[in-house]
């Protein structure tokens, strides 16, 4: 893969944001949405990043996603909510869900929401760290098109279905968090393989006969291997029913193709529960016992060879703790946005 050029983050939050805006998105919800792309990039999370942002706006221009800006609260009864998002962008569903879902909690201890009709909300962690940032343990989950097989099949049944768990921990180190899919790669990771023009590791993939791949062409057209075997499989079907059945929304081969027909709506579905921790007891107590256990985790002894020891989510805030203000994208990435601005006529928001 190129050497990623180097953009100021906040400059390049401000051109995505303008992209989204000349294709009709409004101007703060545009900023939210740019926000949380670039955030994944800063992350060193690509895969959810400024590369997503042609396919938003080609369907955002085709009618696939709806350009308004709050889902319908269908079902709001005691602690628990279902959202129709009506095909809108999936971070500004998001944002509405964990404020349903932590007002919830803060009255019952729980609050479980699920959303419908939704589409592509970027990382599932930031948004389960955002309810962990308000005091709440957060889990969030969501659903996607068939892309594994069950062990010993050749058909895709369920998608790499993330699920992410943050924890309040104090401020001092980094965020005490699971965010991970549930196949061994995420498809991301692979299309940009293919884009390099570069192999993918074995395990990673199958053709479409189900025959192990390392061709990146072959692994798009064929599915994605589950982490950990039946384990993976298990957990990504469970997730594709509480999140789609539960809902009432789409799950299995209701879920369409992210990357496929730009008409044709998505069809997610996601599920966000916040746990309030000072129902069970005193918050700062319960922050000081997650992050003493990430500190356990930091301080271990090492393997032979290993420089260091990181907890659940250390990765992911190391790099962005090392970016210097300064976001990597891919240049073909770029290349492709630069030409966005110059189809929309904004290329005066290119950044230097």
């Amino acid at each position: 893969m190129a050497t990623p050029m180097r953009i100021e983050t906040q400059a390049l939050c401000g051109f995505v944001a303008r992209l989204f805006g000349a294709v009709g998105v409004p101007a703060e919800d545009a900023a939210f949405v740019a926000e949380t792309l670039v955030d994944a990039d800063e992350q060193g999370i690509a895969s959810h990043g400024v590369m997503l942002v042609p396919m938003y706006l080609d369907r955002i221009r085709n009618g696939s996603i709806s350009l308004e800006t709050r889902g319908s609260v269908v079902v709001d009864r005691g602690a628990i909510g279902v959202i129709d998002a009506g095909n809108m962008l999936g971070q500004l569903t998001a944002r509405q869900a964990v404020a349903l879902a932590y007002g919830k909690a803060r009255e019952h201890g729980l609050g479980l929401v699920t959303v419908r009709n939704g589409f592509h909300f970027g990382t599932a962690g930031r948004f389960a760290l955002d309810l962990a940032a308000l005091g709440a343990i957060g889990v969030v989950m969501c659903n996607t098109r068939p892309l594994l097989p069950a062990p010993g099949g050749s058909e895709a049944l369920v998608g790499n279905n993330p699920v992410a768990i943050a924890m309040p921990s104090d401020e001092e180190g980094p965020p005490v968090l699971l965010d991970m899919a549930t196949s061994a790669s995420a498809m991301g990771k692979i299309r940009m393989a293919m884009a390099a023009g570069e192999a993918i590791p074995e395990g990673w993939a199958t053709d479409n006969e189900g025959r192990s791949t390392t061709d990146p062409a072959e692994a798009v057209a064929g599915m994605l291997l589950p982490t950990g075997g039946p384990k993976g499989f298990g957990l990504a079907f469970m997730i594709d029913l509480l999140c789609g059945a539960l809902s009432a929304g789409g799950f299995g081969d209701t879920v369409r193709p992210l990357y496929g027909n730009a008409s044709e709506p998505y069809n997610c579905a996601h599920l966000f529960l916040a746990i309030d921790v000072e129902h069970f007891r005193e918050l700062d107590a319960f922050t000081g016992a997650v992050s003493g256990a990430r500190d356990r985790v930091r301080g271990s002894r090492r393997a032979p060879g290993v420089d260091k020891v990181m907890s659940p989510g250390e990765p992911a805030w190391q790099t962005k703790q090392a970016s210097g203000g300064l976001c990597p994208v891919d240049p073909s990435i770029w290349q492709q946005l630069a030409a966005l601005a110059d189809a929309l006529n904004i290329k005066d928001a290119i950044p230097a």
